[in-house]
């Protein structure tokens, strides 16, 4: 969720103060006992809205409303798991909608605002929703006490229906609604002890899967508003270039294109459909200014990233005296590691539609943080901040790129609907180049390792230095950097588990010209691999078994330690894979935890002539108290995927300034024909849910790079590697 873009002239950014205190509105608690304003939800529903979140319809429906962005990973079942069960709903009548945008009520209580990110969707709202459906059972029940005359306490509720057990009358939700949303909500509902649990902890259908499969789901690019234009818009090829000059003559003789517009992010060409748009666009005759752009390529900035570990960064973490251990140490490994920038390429690439009328704003997309959109919309086109409305449609992917400060491709669809003067809606569209070459990447880094071993072979110190940009700075969010550390750099590197007496992680945040962004697991993804290959490097210097070694440093880690423990069992770890004629085979482990999530892998593969195959990912994940295991198993099979994908192939590179990779023939994701074989154990727990959105991601990269070092010795500093195995 967060970028180093600069914000266009006519936007207004979230303010410092706007951000903090949202923050502080936080901590006020949940939202279960307010009434509910007007309007807020579907206009001309005849539902019973019980707080805001439940809505009960005569026919019977509860529909569950979702504050956070659906993008794939199911959370819209998630959500809906939890009220249902607090409420004691029938599956079959449990239906959802995304929620308005309205921070009031509809905030992310970790961060303060209306936002989806950071595996914390179910996280912060666990609480809120098992209070929502709760409190809504409460009301249901004291409806029906009143209609039948009975106390409260007698009353049963089961699969959508509040029973007297005594006269063997009942009442279905939907009879109830109406009543029911007259009644006081409790202070303090009642919730239900999870050893009680029937839909939580159960493999239910996930309620996109029908709408998904026959084409009714909705995504931004489905939406179509009477007389829609539709947008491209010619981007500078550098970042930091602005537009010079440009001359629209050919591209207006193209049929179909009904304006050309000069916005503060390029030109505009707006046109009857995306094929005359995009031929308008060709058509262009453009002059780009460079004097403050990055003309730098990915080689040139490596280059200056290694000069500069070679000097102290800000402290991130100090424990013990670690320059001192590895003086004192028996044996010193030494390692650097450098990672590319990332594209997040989604399916679904960037689009927005925005209808602009005199006294209102409708803006529909995939919103991941509708608060930051609303703000920087009504900015542009010059409205109050409640004449702007958000509707969230699903989301084709994200992976943190939907979630950007500035709004970028929001605040481009505004630009251009008011530089025509909302005579039409806009449909701004970006194409798989467009995003390719757009930035928001995940930054590009450089670490620096040592370790030292004593006599006994005992691992005794840690150094790590990071060298990378932050996309924190110029944002509201850049007051999360705190003596020159940005946590999100140092994430997975500052929390390393291992007890070793002597640990020093340092930060380098150096600038950078290209737009950066938060990418899947953010800090984790580099960290997880540097740390795990960094431990298996030590462990075979040391001689020892490295899921043994692990084992005898996480003592004080259990969580840690367990997932461990299951991959280590589930995968016979110790014994001999079955060898293949002509191949090497090889095992490798790793195990991190990132969003307060524990996740460990084994992976299994063979080299041969061929090439790499990765054979099999077994993973083992502790994620609290499981809400539906089903979909923390594919988010970890996707995890897995996407992690893999970025391992073997993917890099976003620079020459002099421009990008090299346009879509997918160059900047290739993994096929369904490279994916493992993968086996997920759900750690039974007690503790509250967290994320499982991100968390599959870091160790897969370090698990299989670990098994081709144990199948063939190689090692691998840079990634990708899928095109040096074999090579050294």
């Amino acid at each position: 969720m967060h970028d180093g873009a600069h914000t266009p002239d006519n936007a207004l950014p979230v303010s410092r103060r706007a951000f903090l205190k949202v923050v502080t509105l936080a901590a006020g608690g949940f939202a279960v006992g307010w009434r509910l304003p007007a309007g807020v939800l579907a206009d001309g529903d005849d539902g019973a809205d019980l707080n805001p979140f439940v809505r009960i319809q005569p026919d019977n429906t509860v529909t569950v409303v979702i504050k956070h962005l659906d993008k794939g990973q199911g959370i819209t079942t998630g959500l809906t798991t939890i009220v249902a069960e607090e409420l004691d709903a029938d599956w079959s009548q449990m239906q959802f909608e995304f929620a308005p945008a309205n921070d009031e009520l509809y905030k992310n209580l970790f961060f303060g605002i209306q936002v989806t990110g950071g595996s914390t969707a179910i996280a912060n709202s666990w609480m809120q929703m098992r209070q929502a459906g709760a409190a809504a059972r409460a009301m249901l029940v004291a409806a029906a006490a009143e209609r039948f005359g009975v106390p409260v306490g007698g009353l049963r509720v089961e699969k959508g229906r509040v029973t007297d057990p005594e006269s063997g009358r009942s009442a279905s939700f939907g009879d109830l609604a109406t009543l029911a949303a007259d009644q006081v909500p409790p202070a303090e509902p009642v919730l239900k002890d999870p050893k009680d649990f029937t839909l939580i902890g159960a493999t239910l259908p996930r309620l996109d899967s029908p709408s998904k499969t026959d084409g009714t789901a909705t995504y931004t690019l489905d939406v179509t508003r009477p007389g829609m234009l539709v947008a491209l818009v010619a981007h500078p090829p550098r970042f930091g270039a602005v537009l010079a000059a440009f001359n629209a003559d050919k591209a207006k003789k193209i049929s179909g294109v009904r304006h050309v517009v000069a916005i503060p992010r390029g030109v505009a060409v707006v046109a009857d459909g995306f094929w005359a748009a995009t031929r308008g666009r060709e058509a262009l005759e453009v002059q780009w200014d460079f004097t403050n752009a990055e003309m730098r390529g990915s080689a040139e900035m490596l280059s200056d990233y290694k000069e500069t570990a070679k000097t102290k960064g800000a402290s991130a973490r100090l424990t013990g005296d670690a320059e001192a251990a590895l003086a004192d140490a028996e044996d010193v490994i030494e390692a650097e590691f450098d990672f590319p920038f990332l594209a997040h390429a989604t399916m679904e690439p960037m689009d927005c539609v925005v209808d602009l009328k005199t006294d209102r704003c409708d803006v529909f997309s995939g919103a991941q943080m509708p608060t930051v959109d609303r703000q920087i919309v009504a900015g542009i086109v010059g409205l109050p901040l409640d004449k702007v409305y958000v509707h969230t449609h699903f989301a084709g992917g994200s992976f943190g790129r939907r979630a950007v400060p500035d709004s970028d491709y929001a605040a481009e669809a505004a630009m251009v609907a008011k530089a025509i003067g909302g005579k039409a809606p806009v449909k701004l569209i970006w194409t798989r180049e467009d995003d390719m070459h757009g930035g928001r990447y995940r930054p590009m880094s450089f670490h620096r390792l040592r370790g030292g071993l004593d006599v006994d072979g005992r691992l005794v110190a840690w150094d790590h230095r990071i060298v990378m940009q932050t996309f924190l700075k110029d944002t509201p969010f850049e007051i999360l950097i705190e003596g020159g550390v940005d946590g999100t750099s140092v994430e997975g590197a500052r929390g390393l588990p291992y007890d070793i007496p002597n640990v020093s992680v340092d930060l380098h945040l150096v600038d950078n010209g290209v737009t950066t962004l938060w990418w899947r697991s953010v800090g984790h993804t580099h960290n997880g691999y540097v740390t795990e290959v960094f431990f298996d490097m030590l462990a075979k210097k040391a001689g020892q078994d490295p899921g043994d070694l692990r084992r005898s440093l996480l003592r004080n880690h259990p969580r840690h330690l367990q997932v461990l423990e299951t991959v280590l069992d589930k995968s016979g770890w110790g014994t001999p894979l079955v060898a293949r004629a002509g191949a090497r085979r090889g095992r490798g482990v790793a195990v991190h935890e990132s969003f307060n999530s524990f996740v460990a892998q084994v992976a299994e593969v063979t080299v041969d002539d061929n090439g790499l195959k990765v054979d099999r990912i077994i993973c083992a994940v502790d994620c609290g108290i499981a809400i539906n295991p089903d979909i923390i198993v594919a988010q970890m099979e996707g995890g897995i995927g996407y992690g893999l994908s970025a391992a073997l192939r993917e890099a976003i590179t620079l020459t002099d300034g421009i990008v090299d990779q346009d879509n997918f023939d160059t900047y290739e994701p993994l096929r369904i024909n490279d994916m493992p074989d993968i086996e997920v154990h759900v750690v039974a727990s007690g503790e509250a849910p967290t994320g499982v959105g991100e968390p599959g991601v870091p160790p897969v990269a370090p698990a299989v790079a670990n098994a081709i070092a144990d199948a063939t010795g190689q090692r691998f500093y840079r990634l990708p590697f899928g095109d040096e195995i074999g090579t050294a």
